[in-house]
């Protein structure tokens, strides 16, 4: 990229940085110090943007917790998530362009000054409705409030020559260096789009980053115990909520105008829950049928589970186990309100969990979670290919664990919300080498032949089928 940087920014950087070597970073107590002064939309979000990037604490908590407990109004929320999940997002290529007006390493300035900067400049390249010139002046009085006058200067020069500039920003040369073209552009971090185009060519990886980054669309699954696809489209239908049927799935459909949909009393009432359509596949897949003895092994936050007990007619048994019993309050709390009696939670560590063979087993297990990116955008920036390498690692444990509660003629489903192949069909195919005594069955006639990859198993791909990205493989037990 170009040198953006005037001669005034470079000034004010060397200056501030020469004279203030002491606020490069900010301690903990010093931020509790300050914490009352992180006020407003924007001063929320730089306070949840510093918290993902210094701690292992990921977005969606973080900013539900602010949601909960910050007096802002309905507009102020919506746009608190907008910024946050925005920003966030597009971290990639907010870095690429204040890097070029930055003197030094944009990535090691003070976290209320990148953050600060970050948080203008999304506003100023990606929501219309905010004048560039109130995104800077937010930004500076933010800064000084916070950091002091000379950190104030050098975000207004930062920002006042960017929008200047705005449309002679370059970006690396994609017919030179296509990797930091993609990466930089579309913002993801470099060793994910290389194994993206290794695999799948440059075309379609960048119409798979590019799907990453559409804002979700909000699906819903309805609850068959308590009414049906018909009966809940009317209801949608006389608030004037506009949807598309699901692709795949009758049970589920996609909302096409954002809404606040838990505060609408048929969310109370247990009609529907807030679910993906490609965590239905996973679910299809198990076959279940009411009156069976089923597993679900990492079952909170409970979407499948409740899912199977709807299948299920709300017979039979469903046990849900989690390591954590807060989280398996969540699970008992969404089952009673979708009116499951069929669901027994039990705290546990999976694989310490020992009891009689299940008819169906369901192992939707720990995953890097790289088909979730839309809606989960900080996973990118938390994982590394190292991390794939250890999800492996207790993925394996988990299958194996699994098919030791399966009953012979039984079936256990092996599920990710991954779209890498380590994660999904090299541990499966792992499976089948040592255990012999299971085996593969087509997904074919199971769900539509489109979600069926080259080996059987449900695979699903954001650019491709328009929801999650998702793995699902059934195992049967043969001996």
């Amino acid at each position: 990229m170009e040198e953006n940087t005037d001669q005034n920014t470079e000034q004010n950087i060397n200056e501030f940085e020469e004279q203030n070597p002491e606020q490069k970073s900010t301690t903990h107590l010093e931020e509790h110090k300050v914490i009352d002064l992180y006020q407003g939309v924007r001063g929320l979000a730089v306070k949840i943007l510093n918290r993902v990037e210094r701690t292992d604490a990921y977005l969606e908590k973080l900013l539900d917790n602010e949601l909960r407990n910050a007096e802002l109004n309905g507009p102020d929320k919506a746009l608190l998530y907008e910024i946050v999940h925005g920003v966030t997002r597009w971290q990639g290529r907010l870095d690429w362009i204040l890097n070029g007006f930055y003197k030094g390493q944009f990535s090691k300035a003070i976290p209320n000054l990148k953050n600060g900067l970050r948080v203008a400049l999304y506003q100023i390249l990606f929501l219309d409705r905010i004048p560039d010139h109130a995104a800077v002046n937010e930004a500076v009085e933010f800064v000084k409030k916070l950091q002091g006058q000379k950190p104030a200067d050098l975000t207004n020069a930062i920002l006042r020559n960017i929008i200047r500039s705005k449309n002679a920003i370059r970006y690396p040369d994609p017919n030179e260096d296509v990797l930091g073209y993609l990466s930089a552009y579309y913002s993801h971090p470099a060793w994910m789009v290389k194994r993206y185009l290794e695999r799948f060519g440059r075309e379609e990886t960048e119409k798979l980053l590019n799907a990453n980054n559409e804002k979700p669309y909000l699906t819903l699954r309805v609850n068959a115990i308590k009414t049906n696809p018909q009966e809940f489209r009317s209801l949608l239908e006389q608030v004037n909520l506009k949807y598309r049927p699901g692709k795949f799935l009758n049970e589920f459909l996609q909302l096409q105008n954002l809404t606040n949909i838990t505060a609408w009393d048929y969310y109370a009432k247990g009609y529907f829950n807030i679910q993906d359509e490609s965590a239905g596949l996973a679910v299809r897949l198990l076959d279940v049928h009411p009156g069976m003895n089923v597993l679900d092994m990492c079952a909170a936050p409970g979407g499948k589970t409740a899912y199977l007990g709807s299948l299920m007619n709300n017979t039979g048994k469903i046990t849900a186990i989690d390591r954590y019993e807060g989280r398996l309050k969540l699970v008992r709390k969404n089952n009673e309100r979708l009116g499951l009696t069929c669901v027994t939670t039990i705290e546990s560590d999976a694989l310490e969990f020992e009891s009689a063979p299940f008819d169906r087993v369901l192992a939707d297990v720990p995953c890097s979670g790289t088909g979730t990116l839309s809606k989960k955008p900080d996973i990118k920036w938390k994982k590394d290919i190292f991390d794939l390498r250890n999800m492996t690692e207790i993925q394996t444990k988990l299958i194996n664990k699994a098919a030791s509660l399966v009953k012979v003629g039984g079936a256990l489903v092996y599920s990710t919300c991954s779209i890498e192949p380590e994660e999904n069909f090299e541990v499966v195919k792992k499976f089948l080498e040592q255990n012999p005594g299971f085996k593969l069955e087509s997904a074919k006639g199971k769900v539509a032949d489109t979600l069926v990859d080259e080996n059987g198993c449900v695979q699903t791909l954001p650019q491709k089928h328009q929801m999650d990205g998702a793995f699902a493989a059934k195992l049967v037990r043969i001996e």
